[in-house]
């Protein structure tokens, strides 16, 4: 699996965060979870841990649940 990318965060001045995927806003934090997303994302890997909380991860199964028989004939 690739590492996660193109995440970025911005802590505002009423003590939101807002996380941005690529430009695009991903999540926006606000109180008690963005003092904990904080303190995380200073002692982990800033990457996986914005893509962890925004859940824009991907876990390798798309092809396959594209090729599953419910998803035939959708585009």
């Amino acid at each position: 699996m690739p590492r996660p990318h193109g995440f970025s965060y911005e802590q505002r001045g009423d003590q939101s965060v807002v996380i941005t995927h690529q430009g695009r806003s991903a999540a926006t934090l606000r109180g008690g979870r963005a003092a904990a997303f904080l303190a995380e994302v200073e002692t982990g890997d800033a990457q996986l841990v914005m893509a962890r909380w925004t859940g824009s991860y991907k876990f390798g199964n798309e092809r396959t649940a594209r090729n599953h028989p419910r998803n035939q004939g959708r585009a």
